[in-house]
């Protein structure tokens, strides 16, 4: 009587980071964007409904492209980082985005970085699950 094995099936592996990451247009957009709402979230979170001054839009314009430089520079990079740095990474960038915005609500200094770490935490934890679960 004659058996039956299966043979092993060679799969094609395509590289895991091809040399044009972070050439999109997307590598530039989504920044952009991020970094705009950002900056009008912080200039409303200060105007809190009073009048304008050259003070809030200046806070929201420079916050903006600060946040909008880091997570482009972060973009442009995060494929040369291991994947538990990178997921660090977008932690440390999402906690502190999220600190200073609580922050600008007049809250104390200790409650702002305790909620920018705590969302830092969770979103290091997503992050490294995200990078862990889909690469090799």
């Amino acid at each position: 009587m004659a058996t039956h094995a299966t043979m092993p099936v060679r799969r094609r592996t395509r590289p895991t980071t091809p040399a044009h990451h972070g050439r999109t247009a997307l590598s530039w957009a989504m920044p952009l964007v991020l970094g705009v709402i950002l900056g009008f979230w912080a200039f409303f979170i200060k105007r809190d409904g009073g009048t304008t001054t050259d003070g809030q839009i200046w806070l929201g314009v420079i916050s903006g492209v600060a946040f909008a430089a880091l997570c482009y520079a972060l973009v442009r990079v995060r494929w040369s980082l291991p994947r538990e740095l990178r997921a660090a990474a977008y932690g440390v960038l999402t906690g502190g985005a999220i600190g200073f915005l609580y922050s600008l609500h007049g809250n104390s200094v200790l409650a702002s970085g305790l909620l920018g770490l705590v969302l830092a935490a969770g979103m290091t934890c997503t992050m490294f699950y995200a990078y862990y679960t889909r690469e090799d």
